[in-house]
């Protein structure tokens, strides 16, 4: 049901009864399956996508690339473990090229991201060089384009 993994990845907002007659299945079916996927952890969880910017809210964001001398059998997983369970971090990955991990985090302040980085992620065993790239504009995330307020032509904002 790759389809049905499309629709709700596209809209976790849609129901049960919407997505069969989507998929024209029956809406038990469609629940059952659902369900076996959240059982089995394909359906890990439900978000909101949150413009942050066109609210009062601050914050900073920033993607820190980390390069790891790997650890006999383990290689990337231990220290990725201790990297994911800081609340700081939004997403990490595993990456090809000239470094390893690339760790999404969040903070009040660009202070406080540069303070993470010197404080909680160099000091790691295994960790063995950073770089730090602050996002100061989101044009696309997940899919969705970010779209700035329409503004009249003539300039005057719309007045």
């Amino acid at each position: 049901m790759d389809k049905l993994l499309t629709l709700l990845e596209n809209d976790a907002t849609l129901t049960a009864e919407q997505l069969s007659v989507m998929l024209s299945k029956e809406v038990g079916e469609i629940k059952e399956i659902i369900e076996k996927y959240e059982n089995e952890g394909v359906l890990l969880g439900y978000k909101a996508l949150v413009d942050w910017d066109k609210t009062d809210r601050e914050y900073v964001s920033a993607l820190i690339e980390v390069k790891i001398q790997p650890q006999r059998d383990f290689g990337f997983d231990r220290v990725a473990e201790k990297i994911y369970n800081y609340p700081e971090v939004t997403s990490l990955m595993l990456m090809s090229g000239g470094f390893d991990l690339a760790v999404m985090i969040e903070g009040k302040t660009m202070r406080e991201v540069a303070s993470f980085v010197a404080q909680k992620l160099s000091p790691i065993e295994f960790v063995t060089a950073t770089s730090t790239h602050f996002v100061l504009k989101k044009y696309k995330d997940k899919g969705v384009i970010y779209k700035a307020p329409e503004v009249d032509e003539r300039g005057y904002g719309g007045l």
